[in-house]
């Protein structure tokens, strides 16, 4: 007897914040059975009885589908794929909390958009450091704001694996008659895209907070993109990655529109506000703020110039003049667009 397809045997998705929960109705609604685990015990019961995330999707109903529930066993139990949707800081922990709980074939995809705090590694390092050599994996990125996606609105993204079995299982999973999947190999370039355009976006808040226009938003975004692709290329990324929606799509997508929480940050830091109050207004991990250390850690590693993300790092971890960085990026020694 063959077995199932893919996309009917269960799923789970770990983390039940904005872009989980979206992830999750998501592969509900396509026909997946698909439990979402919520670390938080109260919030989780709210969402069994109301029927959708008021926290974060009010507006939302789950599919009949979708499993709640706060048990970790619960989430992983005989399930082969599973989503992770934590903060990139909780990755490693969730990976190791669910190691004694999950079969021998399991296949780990996520859509966490960082690096490892500390050290700056990818995550797809973690998995295999956890999970051995030739474990499945894969990650999902680019420009989708969690809101859209949930209401069904036209979206597109990458899934980018090392095994090319789990892409097109994981593409059929995902996909529908809004929500587009192009597959990649380039696993690295992918996760550069995504940690690094939240950094940029940080720097393009911080410019529309002090008003210097959109002459200065779009030159912010334009050289923040060759940022990104000269330390993505120099670790290994491919050019074409940064140039589609992982690259280019979800760096103009954060930095342009209100709904990023990264360029909200940086809106507030423009206008006055201290660093820790903005976290606080925000309500959510800005990631960006997090990945602006991870960024000028690689940077001085490999020996690769990114003035914008180390000016926002001193801005955010520094206690740096946002305008006095702003000029002292504009006074740096003329060279050719290229460099």
């Amino acid at each position: 007897m063959s077995s199932a397809p893919e996309q009917f045997t269960p799923i789970a998705v770990l983390g039940a914040g904005s872009f989980g929960t979206a992830l999750a109705s998501l592969l509900a609604g396509n026909g997946n059975p698909t439990r979402l685990w919520c670390r938080d015990t109260e919030q989780a019961t709210l969402m069994q009885s109301q029927g959708c995330n008021a926290k974060y999707l009010p507006d939302v109903q789950f599919p009949s589908t979708l499993q709640i529930t706060d048990n970790l066993a619960t989430a992983v139990d005989g399930v082969k794929d599973i989503l992770v949707v934590t903060p990139s800081g909780a990755f490693s922990e969730t990976l190791k909390a669910i190691k004694p709980l999950v079969q021998s074939d399991v296949r780990i995809i996520w859509a966490c958009k960082g690096l490892e705090p500390g050290s700056g590694r990818f995550l797809h390092e973690i998995a295999r450091e956890e999970y051995g050599e030739q474990i499945p994996l894969a990650v999902l990125s680019g420009p989708t704001f969690a809101k859209e996606l949930a209401t069904g609105m036209p979206t597109a993204i990458t899934l980018a694996s090392n095994d090319p079995e789990f892409a097109s299982d994981m593409a059929e999973r995902l996909i529908n008659n809004t929500f587009r999947v192009y597959t990649s190999c380039d696993m690295i370039g992918v996760q550069i895209g995504g940690a690094l355009k939240n950094v940029i976006a940080v720097g393009a808040g911080i410019a529309d907070g002090m008003g210097f226009g959109a002459n200065a938003r779009t030159a912010l975004i334009t050289r923040g993109l060759a940022e990104i692709q000269r330390l993505g290329l120099t670790l290994g990324g491919k050019s074409e990655t940064f140039q589609g929606l992982a690259g280019l799509g979800d760096l103009v997508l954060t930095c342009t529109d209100d709904q990023s929480r990264n360029r909200r940050f940086g809106l507030a830091l423009g206008k006055g506000a201290a660093v820790e109050q903005a976290i606080r207004d925000i309500g959510q991990v800005v990631e960006g703020a997090k990945n602006a250390h991870q960024a000028t850690l690689l940077a001085s590693k490999h020996q690769v110039e990114m003035p914008i993300s180390q000016a926002i790092y001193r801005i955010v971890h520094e206690g740096a003049d946002p305008e006095e960085q702003a000029y002292e990026l504009l006074g740096r020694q003329l060279k050719a667009e290229g460099q």
